[in-house]
């Protein structure tokens, strides 16, 4: 067996070896068991500059040279954040060495010579809505991303049975990140959460001046991915939702429905010929 195909095979069975070599350092433990295991569904709430977007940039790159003819699909809120993520693959794709050649590519595309296929799109139904059998599905900033894109993207993983992998680091409590992150009910995903502390190059030092510079409420949001209300919140979610009761009366009860009109052919006797 020659170095190349060991290699191969190494990176074929271990995604996490894909991303070593892009960031030329071994990923971090909930790094190596994400790439390892296949969930279907994925919620990654994750600090800033914990290496979320490198993790699915390989998951997205193993998934297109090791299930040929697969489609994957990066959707960000705007072009900028797609390009962003889109050239992380590209990196994880040079770093392994190119091993399928690429028949084209672009700022937002990639076509392999397997016919697999990695699509970056911004957060745009309109540009979303034509893609069908998609067999891995990224969505990034997912917090950020509307209630309306999340809704139109999820059939496109229904014949396929694909992958389905949001990252985020929170926007307060609301949206459908913040319900599927928090529903008891929603048993089908795979929850993992990495705050500042866990990661190992981010400094006690500088979390200490982010916390001076950034205030309690951005600092607990951005590094120790906590769901807070905004900051211009006049009344708390928790204050909203406890001013709803079953068990008071309402000011103003239902009036009895009026009875229905009669109608206009009960008033007409027919004709006799």
């Amino acid at each position: 067996m020659t170095d190349d195909v060991r290699a191969d095979l190494a990176y074929a069975l271990d995604a996490s070896r894909l991303m070593g070599e892009a960031i030329e350092a071994a990923p971090d433990g909930w790094q190596r068991r994400t790439l390892r295991r296949s969930h279907k569904r994925v919620l990654m709430l994750v600090t800033r500059q914990g290496g979320k977007s490198t993790t699915t940039a390989a998951k997205a790159m193993h998934k297109a040279l090791y299930t040929p003819g697969s489609l994957t699909l990066l959707v960000s809120p705007s072009q900028r954040q797609s390009g962003e993520l889109f050239s992380k693959v590209t990196d994880v794709y040079n770093a392994a060495g190119a091993p399928v050649p690429a028949l084209r590519a672009s700022a937002l595309r990639m076509e392999l010579q397997n016919g697999s296929r990695i699509i970056a799109l911004p957060g745009s139904e309109k540009t979303i809505r034509g893609y069908s059998g998609v067999d891995l599905l990224v969505i990034d900033e997912a917090a950020r991303v509307l209630d309306d894109l999340y809704y139109s993207v999820r059939p496109m993983l229904a014949v396929s049975d694909g992958e389905l992998v949001c990252m985020s680091t929170p926007w307060g409590k609301r949206g459908w990140f913040y319900d599927e992150w928090t529903d008891p009910e929603a048993t089908e995903w795979t929850r993992i959460k990495v705050t500042a502390d866990a990661c190992p190059r981010i400094t006690e030092t500088f979390l200490e001046e982010e916390r001076r510079k950034l205030g309690e409420w951005w600092f607990r949001q951005e590094y120790y991915c906590e769901f807070s209300d905004t900051v211009d919140s006049l009344f708390s979610t928790d204050d909203i939702d406890g001013a709803f009761s079953d068990d008071v009366a309402p000011l103003f009860a239902e009036e009895e429905a009026e009875p229905e009109a009669p109608s206009v052919s009960d008033h007409i006797t027919p004709l006799s010929l």
